[in-house]
């Protein structure tokens, strides 16, 4: 007798593959723009602003652009106020929200926005470190002894992490170019790390055949997106940190997704300059451009063009 949940899972896997299969072989309609954290949920904060603002603020300058630029496609939002996506009581329930939009509205194309944070504060930090040494005698046990006694001073330490990197799901981390990148990385733990939802369990066979599907046919677009993404920053000069795969609970809304996902950081709030340059309306039209130009290049590579019809003979009067 087949297993019902085994049965069940190959017709749910049948029916995801005609709707997204078909819908990746036409046209891109529907692109969902995902705003990080919000509400209750500042997410990273820098001195003066919050990761939540900054990635509302381009994420809308990002929306307009790409009205403006493809007025026959459906932009979604997760959110476009100053509350957590969906309005929900907690952020695993928000993150829920954020795939559920996506995946009901048939998103082609996922890009969710946020700003990055390290080190022990925003900005910088006094740190207590040894200046010089100072020698010291003392007597033990009758005897006259010499030792040299650390002098401390504070210090102020610049928080000096900058630059963007966008996140793809590793359901198999099985591109050995971007193992390459990810190679003595450091990774920062600010994306929705303090979530509760449980990733799917490669030992599972439902989830295990899920991560086959999307590897399939969603994880090279993903990173070609990434891809482009990253070489649109370094255009204009800014800091990359490349392209990682990831697979912890911070990148939970990424798995998801039916669809090609991204997940861009667009530089550290934590870092006094680049959280300057992340409010100013220069850097907000930058990154919006850039994102844009790389989706424009997206879509340029993966839509399938619709066969131009002929021009009508003209007839002689």
């Amino acid at each position: 007798m087949i297993n019902l949940r085994f049965f069940l899972l190959l017709t749910g896997l049948f029916c995801m593959s005609y709707t997204f299969v078909n819908a990746q072989k036409g046209q891109i309609k529907t692109i969902v723009i995902d705003p990080g954290h919000g509400g209750f949920d500042p997410g990273a904060k820098g001195t003066y602003s919050t990761e939540a603002a900054v990635a509302l603020s381009v994420s809308l300058l990002f929306g307009k652009k790409l009205e403006a630029a493809y007025p026959d496609k459906k932009i979604v939002y997760t959110r476009t106020t100053d509350v957590i996506a969906g309005n929900t009581s907690t952020k695993d329930e928000s993150l829920r929200y954020r795939a559920q939009v996506a995946n009901e509205v048939g998103g082609n194309l996922f890009i969710s926005i946020h700003c990055n944070a390290a080190g022990k504060s925003p900005g910088g930090w006094n740190d207590r470190r040894i200046s010089h040494y100072e020698t010291k005698t003392r007597k033990v046990k009758g005897k006259t002894r010499t030792t040299k006694v650390p002098v401390y001073t504070s210090v102020w330490v610049e928080n000096k992490a900058r630059g963007t990197e966008t996140y793809i799901w590793a359901a198999n981390k099985i591109d050995a170019k971007v193992n390459a990148m990810n190679r003595n990385s450091e990774v920062h733990e600010e994306i929705d790390s303090t979530s509760t939802l449980k990733l799917p369990d490669p030992k599972d066979a439902a989830e295990r055949a899920r991560m086959l599907f999307y590897t399939q046919h969603f994880f090279n677009k993903s990173l070609d997106l990434a891809m482009l993404v990253e070489e649109e920053f370094t255009k204009v000069g800014r800091v990359s940190r490349g392209v990682k795969q990831r697979d912890h609970t911070g990148i939970w809304v990424l798995q998801a997704t039916g669809m090609p996902s991204v997940l861009i950081e667009i530089g550290f709030v934590s870092n006094k300059e680049e959280e300057d340059y992340l409010n100013s309306p220069q850097g907000q039209n930058e990154i919006a451009e850039n994102i844009l130009s790389a989706v424009k290049s997206y879509i340029e590579k993966f839509e399938v063009k619709k066969p131009t019809e002929p021009a009508a003979d003209k007839k002689p009067f």
